[in-house]
């Protein structure tokens, strides 16, 4: 869901940027456009990581693993110069400002280098006898020996700066007729020192940290000192869209297993199953930075799996194998979305000790959305500088909550601090970002267009811009409906920080017209916090009072979205399981920065009956409402957890964080008008674990026991999904009300192979799927007490309804899907294993859910 935020918002950005850059592009230098292959001239085979540079100028690029290449450039450049080892270099001349294909063909001649021989001749690839893995094995086996985190302490000074841009902008744009109102675009151009295409920013962010690591008790800290950012992504929630960036361009660490890049998982070409993944090859010597160094080039056997072409430089003769240098890039075919090219670039120096400190590290992604839409381009480069290895003066630092610590005035510090401890300047238009938004938002096209997509991308419209005080929504629960209700319609919204920074209210009124009943809801909620703009802003510190008249859907909960979302209105099974609530809460919240949180409430629930849900006991008294007033108490644990918050809801970033929930709910009989005890108790744990080469499995387990005789709607009613949607945590093909428990084990296993079978499959890995494949399944039980056929002071189930305990066999699904359809549509098959006698269920069937992934 978080993905889907960001991904729709810049895709919907860079399509009405498609007709703003066009007077920019008349303005444009001259630009030539280069394809080809290179090949063996005797085998006529094409040749991996050919280094191609352009005499004359500082561009570059090497060949993928097949001896493809594209390089287009407007610089001035005098021929192609390419080599590798165990050629004869080879000076190709092409004609400039024009189109290019090319076939190139080089010759061999073997080539010694020192000890290590390489030979030209072409066979197939083997890992014995091959001095390039040999070499490999030594930097594994050396690799965690001069890691500087084997100190006792760790510390430096980290600078980083992110920039997003519009990228290599065509000239099919010139036809637009939106360039007229945006002629001034072109005094903010900029040219790209990675691949020199013009470039447009639209954000960029910068920050200043001191990093603080202690091996034991282990604790890494960064206390972050400046903070700024500026551009298009500024209407959304800006914290949420700084934690998304850092994490989807997180800081590679080639040293590690497996690398996290763009929410996925890289094998490192340094991994433990590195030599079965890669294939590897030493291909000549270069200087960097006036160092000699061997150059051991590298690239994944199956190219459309999650793995790196690039290079390595190690100094000649260096004995402790110090890797100086390390490129990466992706090949062309690699399954992954949206990317087009990957450029990444880590520097290293080596300490008096012989300690690996890293200088550098500069990673490029260009991306398109969509075909024919505007590229995008995304740089973030990290410097490093005064690494040393002492106590640092301020140990408190390690007691401190969260990793990141962030000062009060991090965002106010002035120009003055940013000239002073800026690793390296800043470009002028990275600095005019302000000036550029606020003379588009002066063209009602583009003002009214970023209106329109900060609704549809926060689901709410403000009343008055920045300033507003109230925003309507969320809009996309404006329309719905159920066999209860019939047609609904529902209009809310929520105050802002603009108002009060601490007291906040939201609501919503609804109708139904078929039941001609008004449902609504009110919240007031006080902060001791104060916020930025509304109320569930990281770290939620409140109490709040609610009160509610609406539909409760008995065994359906609705996790990450609305229970009035419109794309939930489809239903596979009548949707009519409803009784009406009124519900009175007052609730106590404090979330920490480390992860933990605990919520204590107190709740009174009238729960009024339905013609399909009434209330009747076993001595045939019928009651049309019942009440009951609980407390209960959760605690929450979950290091780590990144996630993007929205005004309503939070959707995690990833799912690598482990998440513990204990909760506890108690109502004494007879408080309040309690007709039954309620003792019970939930708990659930839920972490991804990857697998490397081979994806990732999401597992999560949950469990509940109730202590107390209660009736049926307080039972343990599984969550049953009546949409033809996948949704999380609840179950695709079960009936709502079908079951009821006292206690339960439940179980969720989602495996996700990031195509790891088709990836292999001709013609098939062109389409860039993947395999999903689920089991989730309940084990659960039901005592005499607490099964109204054998208890009359309960209510009964209700006619029709088919609610029953469960055998001694537990439920249980499973499915078969394909992910990445058109890059955004996963489709499962689903069947039902067990209950399959149970009459008015759906034995299989398909679900869908739509979700962008990289």
């Amino acid at each position: 869901m978080t993905k889907r935020f960001i991904l729709f918002a810049f895709c919907a950005l860079s399509l009405l940027f498609n007709g703003v850059v066009a007077e920019a592009q008349q303005r444009s230098p001259i630009r030539t456009n280069i394809k080809g292959v290179v090949r063996d001239s005797l085998t006529r085979e094409g040749l991996p990581f050919v280094a191609i540079f352009l005499k004359g100028s500082d561009k570059g690029a090497l060949t993928d693993e097949n001896g493809n290449f594209a390089i287009s450039t407007t610089a001035n450049f005098i021929s192609l110069n390419l080599s590798t080892i165990g050629y004869n270099e080879k000076v190709v001349f092409v004609n400039k400002g024009k189109d290019n294909n090319v076939v190139i063909d080089m010759v061999p001649t073997g080539v010694a280098l020192k000890e290590l021989v390489v030979k030209p001749k072409k066979e197939k690839y083997s890992k014995k006898n091959n001095p390039a893995v040999d070499f490999v094995q030594k930097l594994m086996d050396r690799k965690r020996m001069y890691d500087p985190k084997n100190h006792e302490y760790y510390n430096f000074d980290k600078y980083e700066k992110m920039n997003f841009a519009l990228n290599d902008f065509s000239e099919e744009q010139k036809k637009k007729w939106l360039f007229k109102k945006f002629k001034f675009i072109f005094e903010y151009m900029d040219t790209s020192e990675v691949s020199g295409k013009p470039i447009l920013n639209v954000s960029f962010k910068e920050k200043i940290s001191k990093f603080h690591y202690r091996k034991s008790p282990a604790s890494e800290k960064e206390y972050v000192k400046g903070i700024t950012s500026a551009g298009i992504d500024e209407i959304f929630d800006e914290e949420s869209v700084q934690r998304f960036v850092e994490e989807v361009f997180r800081e590679i660490d080639i040293f590690g297993n497996d690398i996290t890049l763009l929410l996925n998982r890289f094998v490192s070409p340094l991994s433990n199953i590195g030599t079965n993944y890669y294939k590897y090859y030493l291909t000549d010597t270069i200087n960097v930075e006036g160092v000699k160094c061997i150059e051991l080039s590298f690239s994944p056997h199956t190219p459309e799996s999650f793995g790196f072409l690039g290079r390595i430089y190690v100094p000649l003769g260096d004995t402790t194998m110090f890797i100086k240098r390390v490129k990466l890039n992706v090949p062309k075919s690699i399954n992954l979305n949206y990317v087009q090219n990957i450029f990444i670039v880590q520097d290293f120096e080596k300490a008096p000790d012989g300690s690996r400190l890293k200088t550098k590290d500069d990673m490029t992604v260009e991306f398109q959305i969509l075909p024919s839409t505007q590229g995008l381009y995304a740089r973030r480069v990290t410097l490093y500088k005064n690494h040393d290895f002492l106590q640092p003066q301020d140990e408190e630092i390690f007691n401190k909550e969260g990793k990141e610590i962030v000062a009060e005035d991090a965002s106010i510090q002035p120009d003055e601090f940013w000239k002073e401890n800026r690793q390296t300047p800043i470009k002028k238009s990275e600095n005019a970002m302000g000036k550029l938004l606020t003379r588009l938002r002066e063209v009602p096209v583009f003002y009214w267009s970023e209106k329109v997509i900060l609704a549809l991308v926060t689901g709410y419209i403000p009343t008055n811009g920045d300033d507003s005080k109230f925003d309507f929504g969320p809009m996309n629960t404006t329309l719905n409906g159920n066999s209860l209700e019939g047609f609904r319609v529902r209009v809310g919204g929520i105050t802002t920080a603009n108002l009060n920074n601490r007291l906040f209210a939201r609501g919503y009124v609804a109708y139904g017209f078929e039941d001609k009943k008004l449902k609504y809801q009110g919240e007031l909620e006080y902060s001791f916090n104060d916020k930025k703009y509304h109320s569930r802003e990281f770290p939620i510190h409140s109490i709040k009072l609610s009160h509610k008249y609406d539909v409760d859907k008995l065994g359906q909960q609705y996790l990450f979205t609305n229970m009035d979302n419109l794309f939930l209105v489809l239903k596979r099974k009548i949707d009519n399981k409803m009784t009406y609530q009124r519900l009175t809460r007052l609730e106590y919240k404090m979330e920490r920065k480390g992860g933990f949180s605990l919520t204590a409430g107190f709740s009174h629930d009238i729960q009024e009956a339905t013609s399909i849900i009434p209330f009747e006991d076993g001595y045939g008294n019928v009651y049309k409402d019942f009440t009951e007033a609980s407390f209960d108490l959760t605690l929450r644990y979950a290091p780590g957890e990144k996630f993007y918050q929205s005004k309503t809801n939070r959707y995690p970033i990833n799912f690598d964080a482990p998440v513990f929930t204990l909760k506890h709910t108690f109502a004494p009989k007879g408080f309040l008008g309690t007709k039954y005890t309620i003792n019970k108790t939930e708990i659930s744990v839920q972490k991804r674990f990857w697998l490397s080469a081979f994806g990732y499995t999401d597992i999560r387990v949950s469990a509940a026991k109730l202590w107390s005789e209660v009736s049926y709607p307080n039972l343990l009613l599984p969550n049953a999904n009546l949409s033809y949607t996948i949704q999380p945590q609840s179950y695709s093909l079960m009936n709502a009300m079908e079951f009821a428990n006292d206690q339960y084990l439940s179980w969720d296993l989602t495996y996700w192979a990031n195509g790891a079978l088709f990836n292999r499959i001709p013609l098939i890995k062109y389409l860039k799927l993947r395999e999903v494949v689920s089991f989730r399944g309940l084990y659960g039980s039901l005592k005499e007490s607490n099964n109204p056929e054998f208890n009359n002071d309960l209510f009964r189930f209700p006619t029709g309804v088919r609610c029953k305990p469960m055998d001694k066999i537990p439920y249980m699904e499973f499915g078969i899907g394909i992910d990445n359809i058109f890059t955004f549509l996963r489709v499962d098959y689903v069947w039902r294993l067990t209950y399959r006698e149970a009459p008015g269920v759906d034995l299989s069937g398909f679900r869908i859910q739509m979700h962008f992934s990289f």
